[in-house]
């Protein structure tokens, strides 16, 4: 059974039909957000039942979309905190992929700004590590970026698309060594996205991380995962109790092969390593259970069939 990302959004009477349905599917619910009266819920389905549950939903007057976002983690990161560095298109990217299913993080460096000091610390390097894609917000300027990527891309070992000023291909010409997407005609402007243009720029890259993340689920699908992200998802908030009481928005993030788990390391580690999947295999069996540079979060990273020879 081959699952894939959707979004359903319709009106909150009886939207539990629709939960129902999902869950006797097989599918899991990754995220349900309420808003006056609708409710949105981005989720991973089978392929063969899309149909049923857009013909169920219709008489509730849902819709069910393709939201290829879904369950992934991605790191927005701009050069520096001031507003010289931080204008809104950071914002709007990281507001504009929410919308279509995934988690985005602002991710603004010590040492972004000027060609003479750039460069990226320990920390940094890792935090960006932990997520699915990095999305690089660079300036206006070819010199700058030809400069400077060499030194930030150093340690990154997740994809990066790079977004500047310069055409894409001027950015495929001075960016070396290459990275695995470019979008260009976004620099540096001082006021929101609101002309069509700009909107379709946004589309643009939205169009190229999807781009980049599909050769990833690619990848993953010639070596898969011990156990589905969703479903170790669902087994934590079963187990661990304390979850419920986080009060994140998003108190289990799914990613693309493994979940952060917005919980403190020390107290919930071995708690976590200890939940029985299925026929006595533990989380920790097919898992690393790892402290996150992001807070005291946990990260729970997925072995592959290789690693394990289990797929549950």
């Amino acid at each position: 059974m081959t699952l894939v990302p959707v979004t359903y959004k319709g009106g909150i009477y009886q939207h539990d039909i629709i939960i129902d349905l999902i869950e006797d599917l097989g599918g899991y619910i990754v995220q349900k957000h309420i808003i006056a009266a609708e409710v949105v819920l981005q989720c991973f389905v089978p392929r063969d039942d899309i149909e049923l549950i857009r013909r169920i939903a219709k008489p509730l007057f849902g819709e069910v979309t393709d939201s290829p976002l879904v369950g992934t983690e991605i790191a927005i990161v701009s050069m520096s905190l001031e507003i010289h560095h931080l204008p809104h298109p950071s914002c709007d990217i990281a507001e504009y992929v929410r919308r279509i299913g995934a988690k985005s993080n602002m991710v603004s460096l010590a040492r972004g700004p000027g060609k003479r000091i750039a460069g990226l610390n320990d920390e940094e390097r890792d935090v960006i590590n932990e997520h699915d894609i990095a999305v690089y917000l660079m300036g206006n300027f070819e010199t700058c970026i030809e400069y400077k990527m060499p030194t930030l891309l150093r340690g990154i070992d997740v994809p990066v698309i790079v977004c500047g000023g310069p055409d894409k291909e001027i950015l495929k010409k001075i960016i070396d060594p290459p990275v695995d997407g470019y979008v260009g005609n976004v620099g540096r402007f001082m006021h929101r996205t609101k002309e069509s243009d700009e909107l379709e720029k946004l589309d643009e890259i939205v169009a190229e991380i999807t781009s980049v993340l599909e050769k990833k689920r690619e990848a993953i699908a010639k070596d898969p995962l011990s156990v589905s992200p969703a479903r170790l998802m669902d087994l934590i908030m079963e187990q661990v109790p304390a979850i419920r009481d986080v009060t994140s928005p998003t108190p289990l993030t799914v990613q693309m092969a493994g979940l952060r788990v917005k919980l403190p390391y020390d107290t919930f580690a071995a708690d976590l390593r200890k939940i029985e999947i299925e026929d006595k295999i533990t989380l920790g069996d097919v898992c690393n259970v790892v402290p996150s540079r992001m807070r005291d979060y946990i990260l729970v990273k997925i072995l592959p069939f290789s690693e394990t020879n289990t797929v549950i």
